[in-house]
């Protein structure tokens, strides 16, 4: 249920014209779905700001479909994460307008009239990776902040090893909202980016390196150390939650400039 369809359907209830059991049991259908073995949570963005997204790994093709079906039904825009081959190509097949990442591993499908059709922008973020084996989890950072319908730059293969490169590409930093950090191995990078620019930087640690990087818990603890008083750090290969938090960030600052 969208905000705007609050106020009409409250005028019924006190007018006498919808009993109050109507109203309930309407709600409850609008807040929730049971959909198979899974309950989609409908009411999200009114409650959030954005709506459900579907984690895919793990979930049947049949359960992925019903599920987008419904978010579209709804006008909710969709993103679905950690998806295979299989899985995307019965969602295409089944959505021909629907966005696949492949190196990403997402599904997206813009409403469109909602921010993530392109025509509204609310705030910019900037996705850097120290290398480019680190590009499926900045892609999919980038996946999410279009589906929130934040502007994206994506800089990639600027880590430490070559400590010019990131002095070169600053301008393309310079006035992002946020800025997200994705880097395996010593995780040094975000901490670097922290003393270059006034935003929250959102490290995330990628499972790239040899044996002592342990997978990403090297870099995670790198990164949790920093010495850069404005890096925060999410899990390891976290793609999606930085780009959520690094789009919260980013809309709530474009709401509040033009409030």
């Amino acid at each position: 249920m969208k905000t705007e369809d609050v106020g009409p359907i409250g005028e019924d209830v006190s007018r006498e014209k919808m009993p109050i059991e109507d109203l309930v049991s309407r709600l409850s259908s609008e807040v929730s779905q049971q959909l198979s073995p899974v309950t989609l949570d409908l009411n999200r963005e009114a409650r959030c700001g954005f709506p459900e997204a579907v984690f895919g790994e793990g979930k049947s093709l049949a359960v992925i479909r019903e599920i987008v079906q419904t978010l579209l039904e709804a006008e909710q825009a969709v993103l679905v994460t950690r998806i295979d081959e299989e899985q995307a190509e019965g969602l295409q097949e089944t959505f021909p307008r629907g966005r696949y990442n492949e190196l990403a591993r997402t599904f997206r499908i813009a409403v469109e009239s909602g921010p993530e059709s392109g025509a509204v922008v609310t705030g910019r973020v900037a996705v850097i990776t120290a290398g480019t084996t680190d590009r499926h989890v900045a892609e999919e950072s980038c996946e999410t902040l279009q589906w929130m319908g934040i502007e994206t730059t994506l800089i990639q293969d600027v880590g430490v090893a070559g400590p010019h490169r990131l002095p070169e590409r600053l301008g393309e930093i310079h006035g992002a909202d946020a800025v997200i950090v994705v880097a395996g191995l010593e995780g040094a990078l975000p901490s670097v980016v922290g003393g270059y620019v006034d935003c929250p930087v959102i490290g995330v640690p990628s499972s790239v390196g040899y044996g002592a990087s342990f997978g990403g818990v090297t870099a995670l603890l790198a990164m949790l150390n920093s010495c850069s008083a404005n890096v925060t750090v999410v899990n390891i290969d976290a793609g999606f939650k930085a780009g959520y938090v690094a789009g919260l960030i980013a809309s709530r600052k474009h709401r509040a400039a033009h409030s």
